[in-house]
C-alpha cells in the first residue's frame, strides 16, 4: 500500500504544475544584489516555492525583490551559508514542504537541472540528489586553479566521511523531507558540506549523484571560495573531527 501511495504521488506531481509548490527552494543571499532578482524570477516561473535566507546582507535583500512573492528570512548579522541553509530547511519543513533544493544566490546554478535531481526522489530511488559538474553528462567551465582546489578537497572529505563523491562541494541539491528532518547544519560556513555528508553516512541516508551544469561569470568568481577560504574550511574540519572522536 505504501509503494502505491508514493506511485500516485509522483502521478500528480509530474502531471499537475501546481504540485510543484511542494518543491522549496532555499536560496541562501549575501550581498547578492547583481543578480539576485534574475535568480528567484526565474524560480518562481518554474512554480516553485522560494525561500530566500538575507544572511545579513549589508542592504537587505527584500528591497531588491519587490512585488515578487516569496518567503524572506533574515539574519541580523551574516552567519555563514551552511547556517543560512539550515534556517531555510528547517522554516520549509515547518511550511510541509514535500522536497527541499538548495540553490546558489550568486547565478552560477541552472533551473534547468532541478528537475533531474528531483527524479530519483520522487520515484524514491534516493533521499538526496547531489549535483555533480565532474560525472557524465555534467558541465562547467571552472578555472583551472579552482578545479584542482575541488579535487583536493573531493579526497579530503573522502578521509573525513568515508564518501567519496565526484564532486563533495557542488552546493545545488535536493533532499526529501525525511533526509531534510534528519540533517542538522551546525558548520555555519563553507564547511557545511563536508558534515552533510557525514550525515549522510551516519543516518544511513540512501544518495545519488546526478550531473548538472555550473556556469561561473566575472560575478561568480568573485563571489567564490578562495584558497585561504579553503585552508580555513579544513581547519574547521579538522577541529570537528577532533571532537567527533
Amino acid at each position: 500500500m505504501q509503494e502505491k501511495c508514493r506511485e500516485f504521488t509522483f502521478i500528480l506531481y509530474m502531471s499537475n504544475p501546481a504540485d510543484l509548490k511542494k518543491v522549496f527552494v532555499v536560496v541562501p543571499a549575501f550581498n547578492e544584489g547583481g543578480v539576485i532578482r534574475e535568480v528567484v524570477t526565474g524560480l518562481i516561473n518554474q512554480n516553485y516555492t522560494v525561500v530566500l535566507v538575507d544572511d545579513g546582507s549589508d542592504i537587505p535583500v527584500i528591497s531588491l525583490l519587490t512585488g515578487l512573492s516569496i518567503h524572506y528570512l533574515r539574519h541580523p548579522v551574516n552567519l555563514g551559508q551552511g547556517a543560512a541553509l539550515q534556517t531555510g530547511i528547517e522554516y520549509a519543513l515547518s511550511k510541509n514542504a514535500g522536497f527541499i533544493v538548495s540553490f546558489d544566490a550568486d547565478g552560477q546554478h541552472q533551473i534547468a537541472d532541478i528537475p533531474r535531481l528531483l527524479d530519483p526522489l520522487v520515484n524514491n530511488e534516493a533521499d538526496i540528489a547531489l549535483g555533480s559538474r565532474f560525472i557524465t553528462g555534467g558541465k562547467h567551465n571552472m578555472p583551472v586553479g579552482r578545479k584542482i582546489l575541488l579535487q583536493v578537497g573531493r579526497w579530503l572529505n573522502y578521509l573525513l566521511t568515508g564518501l567519496l563523491l565526484t564532486d563533495a562541494h557542488n552546493g545545488l541539491r535536493t533532499m526529501n523531507r525525511k533526509a531534510a528532518s534528519m540533517v542538522q547544519i551546525t558548520e555555519n560556513r563553507m564547511a557545511h558540506a563536508t558534515e552533510l555528508l557525514t550525515q549522510i553516512k551516519k543516518h544511513k541516508l540512501r544518495y545519488k549523484e546526478i550531473p548538472v551544469t555550473i556556469v561561473y561569470t566575472e560575478y561568480s568568481k568573485k563571489k567564490g571560495q578562495t584558497v585561504w577560504s579553503s585552508f580555513r574550511i579544513f581547519f574547521d574540519l579538522l577541529l570537528n573531527k577532533i571532537f567527533w572522536l
